[in-house]
């Protein structure tokens, strides 16, 4: 009877209620997000669907402006309303309902348009992590746009209209230090091993094992006593192609013990020798994107102002300079695999030990370019370090575009759109849709349809018209999305309020977490045919 597994540390509170995103952004994560504040802007029903999608996994604070008073219409399609609230405050209710969802989030409210916030108190936006703007008018996000961009505060302005979602995010740059690619070969440092890996590998004698041990070697171990032989026998340095490697994968196959009949053994971690050879037996090279990163101004050419995110590039770019002789820094973990529990650990501390070494050169020399600049010891901290080497090798850098450009008549998406418009099919006659439903709003301060279809038609196509050729495009192939924007009459469906309001709250934890790369910088969302798009201006 086997023995009983080993009971597992007691779990906080917190972890067991947060279980599941701390497996996705980790407890730093988690505290970057306890540690934000958003505002949105007009708590309608998509305003208020990602504010719950941000509150149940506990953001630190919100803040929601909306001079509005709760109407009909509001409680028909906002979870978050009520009925008896009809008059009242939506800000004010809204936030009293969602803060029922989660105690550890606070939250506050401000009964004023936008408008009035942004005329009385400019500076009103300037602590916020992320400003989401929803139901907004063209003059308004004009406005709340330059403001935002000089402060170089990310928006995310959105909207549910009828059967359309789409979502647009301005940010003038923003870093991701965890990208998490969904396909990354290990770092094992196989054609150039280290020190250390060099002295472990070498202490461990395949022939004089016995089954027992042999079939409980790290197949990592096997590939490197496999990787002599080839550099011996042929002189080359790396197999490359496809012949080659499987030349390489027979030598693995001849390393497998035979038993006194004869037979061949069946040992899982030469089988897994043999599938590694692809991903593991690899040049250790930068990747081009990271090799740009380093090469980027901002990177070479610090300044008292300079980013931690930068600072510790600069720090990774002299590293890759001189000690680490043209490599990252080694990302110190190893892949699960068959092996003796003694031989894993082993190996683990081979290359824990070095990318320590690596991650405290790079910490010192951070040290030392944070004096150079003027900037407190304290500013990043060495667990900050540990964690920028241990994700050197997926780093990335997102620079966006003003949203107030794309209301310039010569703006340089106007190509794009024209371009995108000569396929019929193409989902971009549905931006040009809700561009035409704010132009149309701005002339007759109501939405297309909201008291009357067919005369609005008329206008909107006008609306349309007079857009297209100041981009520069052609006339519209077909009448029907007109029409069918018009049906919405202005109207929020509430299933497509809450699949874009979880696709908002996805990307505002990206901006607060610094983890996965964020949409650049057009979504759109079609109900009708499920389908979307994303789209670069």
């Amino acid at each position: 009877m086997s023995s009983p597994a080993p009971k597992s540390p007691e779990q906080s509170e917190k972890t067991k209620k947060y279980d599941r995103q701390l497996r996705l952004w980790g407890d730093h994560g988690q505290t970057a997000l306890e540690a934000s504040q958003v505002c949105l802007i007009n708590a309608t029903a998509l305003g208020t669907e990602i504010l719950k999608s941000l509150v149940l996994p506990g953001i630190g604070g919100f803040t929601i402006v909306d001079g509005k008073k709760i109407i009909e219409e509001d409680v028909g399609s906002n979870f978050f309303l009520e009925a008896e609230s009809i008059g009242k405050s939506r800000s004010a209710v809204a936030l009293r309902l969602l803060l029922e969802l989660n105690p550890d989030v606070h939250g506050d409210s401000v009964d004023e348009d936008v408008d009035q916030v942004l005329l009385n108190n400019p500076d009103f936006f300037n602590n916020f992590h992320v400003v989401i703007g929803t139901a907004l008018s063209e003059r308004t996000l004009i406005t709340l746009s330059e403001k935002l961009w000089e402060c170089g505060i990310p928006l995310i302005v959105c909207r549910s209209y009828g059967f359309l979602g789409y979502m647009r995010i301005q940010v003038a740059e923003h870093t991701v230090v965890e990208s998490h690619p969904d396909n990354q070969n290990p770092d094992l440092r196989l054609d150039q091993p280290f020190q250390g890996l060099r002295e472990h590998v070498d202490s461990i004698q395949l022939s004089s094992l016995e089954l027992k041990e042999h079939a409980h070697i790290p197949y990592v171990v096997i590939l490197l006593k496999v990787l002599d032989k080839w550099k011996a026998e042929k002189g080359l340095s790396l197999p490359k192609n496809r012949m080659e490697k499987e030349e390489f994968k027979d030598i693995i196959r001849q390393n497998l013990l035979v038993d006194e009949h004869g037979n061949v053994e069946a040992e899982e971690n030469f089988e897994e020798a043999i599938k590694a050879v692809n991903s593991c037996i690899q040049p250790t090279t930068i990747p081009s994107s990271i090799r740009e990163i380093l090469d980027d101004d901002a990177c070479v050419n610090l300044t008292s102002k300079s980013k931690p995110f930068w600072i510790m590039a600069k720090a990774i770019r002299d590293f890759v300079e001189n000690e680490g002789k043209g490599h990252l820094p080694l990302r110190g973990s190893v892949p699960d695999m068959t092996a003796k529990t003694d031989y894993y650990v082993a190996l683990q501390q081979v290359y824990y030990e070095h990318a320590a070494r690596d991650t405290d050169v790079v910490y010192r020399r951070v040290q030392q370019l944070l004096h150079q600049l003027n900037q407190t010891a304290d500013t990043i901290s060495e667990s900050d370090v540990k964690q920028f080497c241990k994700f050197a090798a997926c780093l990335h850098v997102m620079r966006g575009s003003k949203i107030a450009d794309e209301y310039h008549p010569k703006s340089t998406n106007n190509m794009l759109i024209a371009q995108e418009l000569e396929n019929p099919d193409s989902m971009m006659v549905y931006y040009v849709m809700l561009r035409g439903v704010d132009r149309f709003y701005s002339e007759y301060n109501l939405y297309p349809g909201e008291f009357e279809v067919e005369p609005d038609i008329v206008k909107l196509k006008s609306c349309i018209s007079k857009l297209l050729n100041e981009w520069g495009c052609g006339m519209l192939a077909k009448d029907d999305y007109v029409h069918e924007i018009c049906r919405y009459g202005g109207s929020e469906l509430h299933s497509v309020s809450s699949f874009m309001g979880g696709c908002v709250a996805q990307e505002v934890i990206k901006f607060i977490t610094h983890q996965y790369k964020p949409i650049n910088n057009t979504f759109i969302y079609d109900a009708m045919t499920s389908n979307t798009v994303t789209y670069n201006f």
